[in-house]
């Protein structure tokens, strides 16, 4: 990369020390290309954005460190990540103003961070640096334009030794007789390619490759003939009879007969078909499967054919419109089937060939017989793959995308109902994409005709399955011409009293949602609805009682839900009621879909409100009692979840008796039900009331059950859920006696951050309410030094969790002995350094605690922690005070801690807390005061002595 950019960038003059990008246009597309192509690696390829560079990239930067936030531990003058390799060093690190960075997720996140600066981070970067680009050609020679050189052995001229270039192929001067080096220097003029430069050189090469031509030439016309080669009588009975096809079933009897003689001509698909498909063609195809499979991930560039700098520009342009950022609902269409063709001598149905005939009068047919046989096309049954592949096969996707551009809004009906259909078939819609079709459906929304909007519409809808296709609906201006249709549907009467007009309109309205719900499963597309003002139309329709036209609005709005910005306009367009009112609904589909958007909306406080105000909590509860579409129990339980964050919504589902219902659903549920289900069941439990339901329903053991899975989303929530229920005394038991703070306690060695952080504060309790807590952690073979290594995570929620685990250990005297004997005090003081509240309180607590053995106050002084806790009582958090002033507190029993408090300013500080509500922190700091006091006192009596 590096030294192709070095050639094809504009670079000053070398001079005296290193080069640098010219302010060029051309450099910054060049900038910007690499700027898109890293912001998105991230998401693109995230296992890869985690691979560890062998060199870190190394240059200066001008970001300050104060620009760097979560994620990162930031001082004065040095920034590093908390993601760390496998011998624990930093993946970023900063020491202004040298940074350098070891892996492409590193590398995205800092780009992010940089925000206006990152031309100039990107520039600073790239000077200079070279890399590995598969030239052949000697570095020096690179800069050039050269690529590699070879020997050439004509029959009939000597050896010729050439340079391939970005230029062309030249001669040069050939290899030197001393010492096998190559003369660079070019003699002669430069030709396109290898082909025509030896077709100059050599009359024989020219005569071989001139017979080759014409053979090759011949045979392309031989096959073009024999395609095209029907009798006309043959043509017009065929075109009769397959008009009749569906009808007739003594006709089917001659068309078989028809088949066979056809495949004795080894009639095969048309080759159109095969110069649009090549193999290129074909592992892109590949390609956009496997990103599909893989879901949730990121719109990947297609690659273009141009070739230089034009090829570069042109990428930058088309990738600077684009929002690097895609939903994490894109996972629809995770099994694709290969992409696959007819053969010729295949036993094929006698539909497969009645489809071919009439393709072929669509190619070459007057309106009348095209209309004729478009109509004739729609009478078979199109939802089958081999009438689908037929008409791809023969190159009719291509002909029936050409009539949608025809003036004859017939042709245009016709082509369209029937791509409607074909367009189910995740290999047909590639294929529309590909041929164009998609900028041609979009400039049809546009009609006067709305059976022709509504037709495109829906194929649109159809074919939108994919990132691709969603991308080029946005590119091509789809979205805004869409979300145009939406106003179709507005101010109408109810369904019974609808005119024969109106029902078109509403008709329009739906369809034009239905091709939104598509396009929403975009970031970007979302965006763009939102810009385009859907948001309000949708709620328009929202109000209706037209359920088509509901079902796909709905949907639309549940997609888009998942944004923190739509969730805003939902609550001031006042959504939540009418989604509220629909879940009253029969229809099972529209259910689903609302409690799916209360869920997405649900994380705000005032949404949740907004639920219980409608009186969304009733039917929600009820509908748990339907277990049968797991979709729709899906849907419900997760907006029950969210919904429980709220206390007082808690009360009422415990008046609906929702809970007990919650409990019953803890077994033989799909995974994704679980999930909802615990984690509404979490939030439950941390009232007493709900806890002892749960307990006295016999929900303490499937909980634990569920402590051996492998489920990640899952384990963060029943590892709460069994927390909260170990508050309890009688249940904390239960839990014993299942093994369950075993299973607990094995989850801290699971690799993902946030189940080892769950567990860790589930432990909390539990080691808090165990009879003889002491003895049970120290029965966990090596548990007590797994605690202690957590604390070098990187992870912040981690390490409060660690920290308070900590804390409640060490209550236990031997266990606190055991903990410092693994190193918990240069631990614990190397964090001392946080700035996060939550980390900061529980260190305090967890140091608080440790101080009360050995000489661990005098250690914690020489690890330098006392400075750093002083600086944590200018926090804005009670809790962060209390817990600091019971930690200096401790610490002040050592002269030299009260020395560091001193100098630190940690009296002035501590005199405001004395005066504080808070019982405890007065304590604290009062407590401390005096002890720097006493030595204050003492150092004075021994100065006068």
């Amino acid at each position: 990369m590096g030294v192709a950019l070095t050639r094809s960038a504009q670079w000053t003059a070398a001079g005296h020390g290193t080069r640098n990008l010219e302010i060029t246009p051309l450099n910054e597309a060049i900038l910007k290309e690499i700027i898109i192509f890293v912001e998105s690696f991230i998401y693109k390829h995230p296992q890869e954005a985690n691979y560890v560079f062998v060199e870190p990239l190394e240059w200066q930067t001008k970001l300050d460190p104060s620009a760097f936030g979560s994620g990162y531990a930031v001082s004065e003058t040095t920034v590093k990540s908390e993601e760390v390799d496998k011998n624990g060093e930093p993946l970023l690190f900063l020491s202004v103003p040298q940074i350098k960075i070891r892996s492409f997720g590193q590398l995205s996140r800092l780009l992010f961070i940089a925000k206006n600066t990152k031309l100039k981070e990107a520039q600073a970067c790239i000077e200079d640096y070279e890399f590995s680009n598969g030239c052949r050609a000697p570095p020096w020679r690179q800069m050039q334009g050269e690529i590699c050189y070879v020997l050439v052995k004509p029959h009939d001229v000597e050896i010729l030794c050439l340079t391939c270039s970005n230029e062309g192929v030249f001669l040069n001067g050939g290899k030197t007789d001393d010492e096998g080096e190559i003369n660079y220097e070019r003699k002669g003029e430069i030709y396109k390619d290898l082909v025509t430069l030896l077709k100059e050189k050599s009359a024989v090469f020219s005569e071989n490759m001139s017979k080759q031509e014409v053979r090759f030439s011949e045979e392309q016309q031989k096959e073009k003939d024999q395609l095209n080669e029907v009798p006309k009588e043959e043509e017009a009975a065929a075109l009769h009879k397959a008009s009749n096809a569906s009808h007739r079933s003594n006709l089917e009897k001659n068309q078989i007969n028809l088949g066979k003689n056809q495949m004795t001509k080894r009639l095969e698909p048309s080759l159109n078909w095969k110069t649009t498909v090549d193999a290129k063609e074909k592992r892109r195809l590949q390609r956009d499967n496997l990103e599909e499979k893989r879901g949730g991930r990121l719109e990947k560039p297609r690659p273009s054919i141009l070739p230089g700098r034009a090829q570069l520009i042109r990428r930058s342009i088309e990738k600077a419109e684009e929002v690097i950022s895609e939903s994490s609902s894109e996972s629809e269409e995770d099994e694709e089937p290969p992409d696959h063709r007819q053969e010729a001598n295949a036993d094929l149905p006698s539909e497969y060939w009645q489809i071919q005939k009439l393709v072929k009068y669509l190619k070459g047919g007057n309106q009348t017989a095209t209309v004729i046989a478009l109509c004739s096309m729609k009478d078979f049954n199109l939802a089958q793959e081999t009438c689908q592949l037929a008409i791809r096969d023969v190159g009719g996707l291509e002909v029936l995308i050409n009539l949608l551009e025809t003036d004859e809004v017939k042709c245009q009906i016709g082509s369209l109902k029937i791509l409607k259909e074909i367009s189910h078939n995740p290999q047909i819609r590639r294929n529309i994409v590909d041929l164009g079709g998609l900028p041609i459906m979009v400039n049809i929304l546009d009609s006067p005709h709305k059976s022709l909007k509504c037709l495109a519409a829906e194929t649109i809808a159809n074919v939108a399955k994919f990132r691709r296709a969603r991308q080029a609906v946005r590119r091509h201006g789809g979205i805004t011409k869409l979300v145009a249709l939406l106003d179709c549907g507005q101010n109408l009467p109810e369904p019974a009293y609808l005119s024969l007009y109106e029902t078109r309109d509403v008709e329009v309205a739906r369809c034009g949602a239905l091709a939104l719900w598509s396009c929403s499963k975009s970031y970007a597309n979302k965006e763009a609805i939102r810009k385009a003002g859907g948001i309000p139309l949708l709620a328009r329709l929202l109000k209706t009682s037209h359920q088509d036209m509901l079902i796909p609005v709905v949907g639309t709005l549940q997609e888009c839900a998942s944004e923190e910005n739509y969730r805003a306009a939902i609550k001031a367009e006042r959504i939540i009621e009418n989604l509220v009112k629909n879940l009253n609904s029969e229809n099972e589909q529209l259910q689903e879909h609302c409690a799916m958007a209360i869920y997405q909306c649900a994380e705000d406080e005032e949404t949740r409100d907004l639920v219980r105000l409608h009186g969304g909590l009733k039917p929600l509860a009820s509908l748990l009692n339907n277990t049968d579409n797991k979709e729709r129990l899906a849907a419900v339980t997760g907006a029950i979840w969210k919904c429980s964050i709220s206390k007082e919504n808690v009360i009422k589902f415990r008046e609906y008796k929702a809970i007990e219902t919650l409990v019953g659903l803890l077994t033989d549920q799909p995974e994704e039900v679980l999930v909802n289900v615990v984690g509404a069941l979490g939030e439950c439990c941390q009232e007493h009331e709900n806890r002892v339901i749960v307990r006295r329903c016999g929900g303490i053991q499937p909980l634990v059950n569920l402590l051996v899975g492998i489920n990640q989303a899952l384990l963060v929530n029943v590892t709460k859920a069994v927390g909260a229920c170990a508050v309890e005394p009688e249940s904390m038991m239960i839990i014993d006696r299942l093994d369950g703070v075993r299973l607990l306690w094995s989850l801290l060695k699971n690799p993902h951050a946030d189940v080892k952080a769950s567990a860790a504060w589930a432990l909390c309790p539990c080691i808090q309410n165990a009879k003889d807590a002491g003895e049970m952690v120290r029965s966990f073979v090596g548990g007590l030094e797994l605690v202690v290594n957590l604390l070098k995570s990187d992870n912040k929620e981690v390490l409060a969790s660690v920290c308070a685990a900590i804390t409640n250990i060490a209550k236990d005297e031997e266990n606190l002995a055991v903990i410092t004997d693994h190193g918990v005090v240069p631990l614990l003081s190397k964090l001392a350094n946080t700035n996060n509240d939550k980390l900061r309180r529980h260190l305090a607590e967890a140091i608080s605690r440790c101080c009360m053995w050995g000489r661990n106050r005098v250690a914690f002084g020489e690890h330098k922690a006392v400075a750093p806790l002083v600086r944590y009582l200018k926090s804005s958090d009670t809790n962060v005070h209390r817990a600091t002033a019971q930690a200096l507190y401790q610490l002040s029993e050592n002269a030299d801690n009260c020395i560091t408090m001193h100098e630190n300013g940690a009296v002035k500080l501590l005199l405001d807390m004395v005066g504080s509500p808070d019982q405890d922190l007065q304590e604290a700091a009062a407590g401390c005061i005096s002890n720097i006091r006493r030595l204050a006192l003492a150092t004075e009596k021994a100065r006068y002595t």
